[in-house]
């Protein structure tokens, strides 16, 4: 590994979340996120507002020229926006003027997230079929520039906003797994989408990618089961993100490879139920967690002395189905676990 793919915009031994949270008021929940993660903070998501607050309405707020609306299944891509769009780019207009608030003044690290291209392509309706986009490989290739253009000028937007941050963009890809072996359904149920591609879901994240990285560093966050974490280092990404609970022992190999080339690994090491504990049932030590991310380490074969420049820990996947006061014990101890692992790691 060179010198230089050590440095990244945040600091070693930091800890993030995955993007979604509990509640409905983002002032607050930004001031939590900023106060638990002063290495790596985040935009939050809100699900729970409803529509268009949810990762694929989110994100379809990002893209240019390709209107959708909501359907009882979901989302499609549409001949023009509806109201569900409209609300989606009034949450994230509100969203980065709380972010502008909360964050002025702040230098350094700061995380936001957005669907990529395959799994949005895999959430979207096409505009005169109930298939999804996925199905077609010309509504993936429009889907994936426009989501492309539109993710540049938001982390331009957050740049001015927060001029002391030095922006990560995640690309959450859940549906990466399913579109590559084949799993992703049609509209009736009783059949999939073809497989995509390795090289063409790889060329469409790395469009995305691409499109950010001048401004930017990037990350590719899935955590589902069956990582496709091949299909993520050859997009470019400089930072993955997975499931611990969820890694395979045939991963590791591929897991060291990725993180001896310099790329670094977001490592969901606390499972939802230990967050949920966290406040509701016997403590979990942060210790625990550091050592589960230590043992990964060992097993990988690296030098004990990059765990901290390479390793950010995170819970395993988004939090937005636990309670306000669990996601915040989950953040706090995320934290303190990305702490003392280094020096698990490498005892006195």
């Amino acid at each position: 590994m060179d010198e230089q793919s050590q440095h990244f915009a945040w600091p070693a031994a930091s800890a993030t979340g995955v993007g979604s949270m509990p509640g409905t008021d983002p002032a607050q929940t930004c001031r939590v996120v900023f106060g638990e993660l002063p290495d790596l903070p985040y935009l939050p998501e809100l699900p729970a507002r409803g529509p268009g607050a949810d990762l694929t309405g989110r994100t379809a707020a990002f893209l240019v020229d390709m209107p959708v609306q909501t359907t009882t299944r979901g989302w499609k891509l549409a001949d023009r926006p509806g109201r569900d769009a409209s609300r989606a780019a009034g949450f994230l207009s509100h969203d980065l003027d709380t972010l502008e608030e909360i964050a002025d003044g702040y230098e350094g690290a700061l995380k936001i997230q957005a669907c990529g291209p395959v799994t949005l392509a895999a959430a979207l309706e096409l505009t005169h079929s109930l298939d999804p986009a996925l199905s077609d490989q010309g509504a993936l290739a429009d889907l994936t520039a426009s989501l492309a253009e539109g993710l540049a000028a938001h982390v331009a937007d957050v740049r001015k906003r927060v001029p002391g941050a030095a922006v990560v963009l995640q690309l959450d890809e859940p549906s990466l797994p399913a579109a590559l072996a084949g799993r992703v359904p049609t509209a009736s149920g009783l059949n999939f989408v073809r497989a995509l591609e390795p090289v063409t879901a790889s060329e469409r994240l790395a469009e995305v990618l691409a499109a950010a990285s001048a401004a930017a560093s990037t990350a590719v966050h899935c955590c589902a089961d069956h990582t496709s974490f091949r299909e993520i280092a050859d997009a470019g990404a400089q930072a993955v993100g997975f499931d611990l609970g969820l890694l395979r022992n045939a991963d590791i190999d591929l897991v060291a490879e990725l993180a001896e080339a310099g790329v670094a690994l977001m490592v969901g090491a606390l499972p939802t139920s230990a967050a949920v504990r966290l406040v509701s049932g016997p403590p979990l030590p942060a210790r625990q967690t550091a050592q589960a991310v230590v043992d990964l380490w060992r097993k990988t074969g690296l030098a004990s002395e990059l765990l901290a420049a390479l390793v950010v820990i995170t819970p395993g996947c988004g939090l937005a189905g636990v309670s306000s006061a669990a996601a915040r014990a989950a953040l706090e101890h995320c934290r303190e676990a990305a702490r003392i692992a280094p020096e698990m790691i490498n005892p006195i």
